[in-house]
């Protein structure tokens, strides 16, 4: 059973796309298609300064009447950034995502982003610890 971020990754993997906030939203929604992700971590060098997903986009740059081609990743991308770190719990994560309205988490380990983790990663995890504790207690019940 996965019970924690180092965990999901270690099974998921800990690739991490990232993107410069000087980049342009036309460059960052390039890179989401190509490498099939909703998101991408906006770093300056080594330090994390945002994330900027496709919601981004939406609500940042196509109702705002501006170009893709023409804005900066850093006009729309979500600063803060929440993150976790490699030793939280799945449900720890999936309490923060619900509460603060996000659906990706950075994963920061000694200031170093090291992974992403999605809303579908949690859930889907969630979902599979439920079946496997489902799936005992029936197993237990056969038993008695």
């Amino acid at each position: 059973m996965l019970n924690t971020v180092r965990q999901l990754l270690d099974v998921k993997g800990y690739q991490v796309w990232s993107i410069s906030p000087d980049a342009t939203v036309y460059a960052a929604l390039e890179m989401m298609a190509g490498k099939n992700v909703g998101a991408l971590v906006v770093c300056e060098g080594s330090q994390l300064v945002g994330m900027i997903s496709e919601r981004d986009y939406a609500r940042k740059v196509i109702l705002h009447g501006k170009t893709s081609k023409q804005t900066r990743v850093r006009e729309i991308m979500s600063s803060p950034v929440y993150s976790v770190g490699p030793e939280q719990t799945i449900r720890e994560c999936m309490q923060l995502m619900s509460s603060k309205h996000i659906r990706h988490l950075p994963v920061v380990d000694q200031g170093k982003v090291v992974g992403v983790i999605s809303i579908g990663d949690v859930v889907n995890e969630i979902i599979r610890q439920q079946s496997e504790t489902i799936r005992f207690l029936e197993d237990l019940t056969l038993d008695i």
